[in-house]
């Protein structure tokens, strides 16, 4: 599931017309590179929600097919936040894993070899904090979240259905579930020491946008 819901108020103006993961990153609309990393490491199907300005995503990225996968819309009249933008889209998943990705994160992580323990009911990519979030999320011990700060979510993970379990429909936000799962023991993750960024401001946009066109040129040249 890729997230494509926000707003991107901290991208204005650039969001008032384009919603946040069309932002062209060297070229490319952002959502592209995490379309193109899971259609390489296999996966087919990719369930998309959105709500400010959908029909644009729906518009640019189609159906699918020209990366070998499926695409599915889970509209949204509201934003329902993280948590209920999941669960409303737990349908198309059934009862196995499915990864979760933030439409507005950039990384080099590895989708080929998914794994999930499991009595664990997430698997959460965890990454060094980044200087505009110091304080961090969440630690990490012997393969288990922990719920002290140390490292800063991703943004990408594993889920499971059933960490939604009893909760109601609607909107509501995905951190106070897993903080609940985490004191319970119940999810796992791994640091993460590649590449990432959360592009969550035109500033962070155009130093992204500068390092992959460097990149670029140095594989051509």
């Amino acid at each position: 599931m890729l997230l494509a819901a926000g707003r991107g108020e901290r991208m204005r103006p650039l969001t008032d017309h384009t919603p946040k993961p069309l932002l062209p990153v060297a070229g490319k609309p952002l959502i592209e590179y995490h379309i193109e990393r899971l259609a390489a490491a296999g996966v087919r199907l990719l369930v998309i929600n959105h709500a400010w300005l959908g029909g644009q995503i729906e518009a640019r990225l189609g159906d699918g097919a020209r990366w070998g996968v499926e695409i599915r819309y889970s509209p949204e009249e509201r934003a329902l936040e993280t948590g209920g933008g999941i669960q409303r889209a737990l349908r198309h998943f059934g009862d196995e894993p499915f990864f979760v990705v933030n439409g507005d994160v950039w990384s080099d992580v590895d989708f080929h070899d998914p794994r999930i323990p499991s009595q664990a009911d997430a698997h959460l990519v965890l990454v060094d904090n980044p200087a505009h979030h110091p304080e961090g999320d969440f630690g990490l011990r012997d393969g288990w979240v922990t719920n002290q700060p140390a490292l800063t979510y991703s943004g990408i993970g594993i889920y499971r259905a059933r960490l939604f379990d009893g909760q109601p429909a609607g909107r509501f936000a995905l951190a106070p579930l897993l903080r609940a799962a985490i004191d319970a023991g119940r999810i796992s993750g791994a640091h993460h020491r590649g590449a990432w960024c959360d592009v969550g401001t035109p500033e962070r946009l155009r130093a992204l946008d500068r390092q992959l066109r460097k990149l670029r040129q140095c594989r051509r040249a």
